[in-house]
């Protein structure tokens, strides 16, 4: 990761149960990542996704590609 402290957020369709990630997308565009984390254990470990991987992943679930649970 970087020396540049992320804005972590979670989605407002979250519902609270538990099974949530945070995201920082303040760091896609000035370093090319989206650090995703657990919301339960927010001093544990994040992953840095590429930031184009991780718009591709936003787009299939905004269209559907993944179906639903």
């Amino acid at each position: 990761m970087t020396t540049e402290t992320p804005r972590w957020f979670t989605s407002s369709y979250s519902e609270n149960g538990g099974a949530c990630v945070e995201v920082a997308t303040n760091l896609a565009a000035p370093h090319g990542i989206v650090p995703v984390r657990d919301s339960k254990n927010v001093h544990g470990p994040a992953l840095s996704v590429p930031a184009a991987a991780f718009g591709a992943f936003v787009a299939g679930v905004r269209s559907g590609d993944f179906g639903t649970v």
